[in-house]
Parts: C-alpha cells; sequence; structure tokens
C-alpha cells in the first residue's frame, strides 16, 4: 500500500464495519496509528548544523540519500512538525539509524 521508504511501511491495516445514515453497510480501511519511536534508542550517525537556506528534504537527500526519508530525521529529534528542523540557524540536527 505505501512505499518501501514510507514512514508508514510497516504499519498495520484494518477494516472497520459501520453503518451508513441511510442504513447501508461498508468498511473502512485505514492504517493504524504510528507512534514515534524514542529518539534516545536511535543511533545518532552524524549532526548536522542548520544554515540559513537549510530544507530538511535536501539535509535527507545528502546524508541518507534519499529527500523522502526526512521523517527519519524529524523522528531522531523528536519533532511533529519537520520544518521546525531548519527554522533556526544554528540548530544542531541529529541524523539517526533507524529503528529495527
Amino acid at each position: 500500500m505505501f512505499d518501501k521508504n514510507s514512514r508508514y511501511a510497516d504499519i498495520e491495516t484494518a477494516t472497520l464495519k459501520t453503518t451508513d445514515v441511510d442504513g447501508g453497510e461498508r468498511e473502512v480501511r485505514y492504517v493504524r496509528r504510528r507512534f514515534l519511536p524514542e529518539a534516545g534508542r536511535l543511533t545518532t550517525i552524524v549532526e548536522h548544523m542548520v544554515t540559513e537556506g537549510d530544507r530538511l528534504d535536501n539535509v535527507s537527500a545528502n546524508y541518507l540519500g534519499d529527500p523522502l526519508l526526512f521523517w527519519r530525521v524529524a523522528d531522531a529529534n523528536n519533532v511533529m512538525r519537520p520544518e521546525e528542523l531548519t527554522e533556526e540557524v544554528g540548530r544542531t540536527v541529529k541524523i539517526a539509524l533507524p529503528e529495527f
């Protein structure tokens, strides 16, 4: 259902049977909730100091080889909003190995 590099790739898909307001029944498929890993359990491989104009997709491409892996950098830094990581010049951003 999701690309192998997606943060949702290993999350279970569930089905819910529900009744519509008109009495018809239907099944709704959804992806179960994804919990952030404990950032302290991830192994930091390098730290990046944010400079003017940095974008998280470019940082991810540089260190992880794929701009779509920005979410791994967000997980390693325990942030829900990835854009927070590049808002402040001089901030140190951890780049970590994935949790297995």
